[in-house]
């Protein structure tokens, strides 16, 4: 009975060094493979922390060049963010911080910049909509009213859909086209809660135009 197992179990072996043979480079391979996935994966990990890290301590040296007021400082240490970590939410943030300084600064040229950097760039399009409002009022203000209205000719999230129309409001209004006005307003007091107090500012603007609101059926 043993020499009948032991020639078995050198049949089986056999059997598994044949079956290494053949495929033992394939599985060597997939297995180092595998390791090499999981390595590189958690070496990505530590570089995407390391990176945040860093974009925070960068970040939290630009807001405080904002606060201070200098605007060349601010525009440098962005730069500086914008080329290291413009991935990171972290960039955009000190993007739309350093266009408000600019802004306040009367430098329009680098606040536009930094707008357009924001919302080209942001994958968030909470951000990139931000961006894209105050880009177009910076527009506004110098009149270049067809660049933006191309601004605001886009998807954005729901929740700012109210915002953007009431924007396309005022361009139009400012062009001197009531009715188009009036149709923007309109869209946007329906898109607004009922216990938002700018409705009542876009309601006065309807108002203004000679319209009346006409809640729209479920509105809220």
């Amino acid at each position: 009975m043993a020499k009948h197992l032991d020639l078995e179990e050198q049949e089986q072996l056999d059997q598994l060094k044949h079956f290494w043979k053949i495929y033992g480079s394939a599985i060597t391979g997939f297995l180092f493979a595998g390791l090499l996935i999981l390595a590189s994966w958690n070496g990505f990990q530590y570089w995407e922390r390391t990176q945040a890290s860093q974009a925070a301590t960068l970040f939290d040296e630009v807001e405080r060049i904002v606060r201070s007021g200098d605007i060349t400082k601010a525009e440098r240490a962005f730069g500086d963010m914008r080329e290291r970590f413009g991935s990171t939410a972290y960039a955009h943030q000190a993007g739309l911080m350093v266009a408000k300084l600019a802004s306040d600064s009367s430098k329009n040229d680098v606040a536009k910049s930094a707008l357009t950097w924001v919302y080209e760039s942001s994958k968030d399009p909470g951000y990139a909509s931000i961006a894209r409002l105050r880009l177009s009022a910076l527009l506004i203000e110098e009149k270049s009213f067809d660049n933006a209205m191309q601004v605001l000719n886009v998807e954005m999230p729901p929740e700012f859909a109210p915002l953007f129309s009431d924007r396309r409001g005022d361009i139009a209004a400012l062009q001197g086209k009531p009715a188009e006005a009036k149709a923007h307003y309109q869209k946007a007091f329906d898109g607004m809660d009922e216990r938002t107090d700018y409705r009542r500012l876009v309601e006065i603007k309807l108002n203004a135009l000679g319209g009346s609101v006409v809640p729209a059926e479920g509105s809220k």
